[in-house]
């Protein structure tokens, strides 16, 4: 069964806000399910005084290489070199090398002009990148080792402790804070990114948390996308338990974990953290009961 015939009529939650999720809403749109916007998490941008104090480091020629660990990040740093007044194509010396977690992130940082030497294909993930990533030099100074990794607030230690472990000397500074929906306008991280569609996914109908809870009680509601480890920690706070029959699908691994971790059961999880990887893991975790009825939507 292809994928269009097993989605459609399935409504379909995504965990992101109008502004990230344009490109899964049209790829499930197009496979013939309805995806419903329902934004659980949002960022917020970083105190401007540590991460400038790491961006002119960065610009200084200080750091050997410079680790986009999330989409957001780059979004976080372009917003930073805004109101900066410069880019990030302008701001990384030449000399400093670019890792970033799989090819999504490697085309968006293409559109910004900027270009990534090291990235996962197989695990895109903080730990496919340090499986990746080469020994230290062989020195005890610490020239050549220096690593920054600007990140969220509420990322893990996988990347410093894997970096660390291959004698490399790693600098995480946090380049956004991951909040609840929505963030405080006043803060909110609004950069739009070069390769990001013009309209996002503003055409599609978007849930408060009290008309998810309706739907899902009521059936309407066939899968939710866990989107992130911190969108799964919402859903659960907000939403457990969840129907039987709704599905949930996980991103990649790491976000497939964190929902087991919550209690949360995991229907199927994307090989790949892409619109296309998504839609087909949502039609596999469809396929056996090609024949289920589905509720109509209210």
């Amino acid at each position: 069964m292809n994928a269009s015939a097993a989605l459609a009529g399935v409504r379909v939650a995504l965990t992101r806000s109008a502004d990230r999720a344009g490109a899964l809403a049209d790829a499930l749109a197009a496979a013939g399910a309805e995806p419903v916007l329902l934004p659980v998490i949002d960022f917020e941008v970083a105190d401007s005084n540590a991460l400038g104090a790491a961006m002119e480091r960065l610009a200084a020629g200080e750091c050997n290489w410079l680790v986009f660990s999330s989409i957001t990040t780059v979004r976080a740093l372009k917003q930073w070199c805004g109101g900066a007044g410069t880019t990030l194509a302008a701001l990384i010396p030449a000399a400093t090398r670019v890792a970033t977690i799989g090819p999504t992130s490697v085309a968006a940082l293409a559109a910004e002009g900027i270009t990534a030497q090291l990235a996962p294909v197989r695990q895109q993930s903080a730990a496919g990148l340090v499986e990746l990533w080469p020994e230290a030099p062989g020195t005890d100074a610490s020239v050549g080792k220096k690593v920054l990794l600007p990140q969220s607030d509420l990322a893990a230690d996988t990347l410093v402790m894997g970096l660390r472990a291959k004698g490399w000397l790693p600098e995480a500074v946090t380049a956004y804070h991951t909040v609840d929906y929505p963030a405080r306008p006043e803060l909110r991280l609004t950069a739009t990114l070069n390769q990001a569609a013009p309209n996002g996914g503003a055409s599609h109908e978007q849930l408060t948390p009290e008309q998810a809870k309706a739907e899902l009680a009521a059936g309407a509601l066939h899968a939710v996308v866990l989107a992130s480890g911190s969108a799964a920690r919402r859903v659960a706070a907000l939403f457990a338990p969840l129907p039987p029959d709704c599905l949930v699908i996980a991103i990649g691994g790491p976000t497939h974990a964190e929902a087991q971790r919550l209690g949360l059961r995991v229907a199927a999880t994307a090989e790949q953290p892409t619109p296309a990887g998504i839609v087909a893991a949502l039609a596999l975790a469809r396929t056996p009961f090609p024949n289920k009825p589905l509720t109509e939507s209210p």
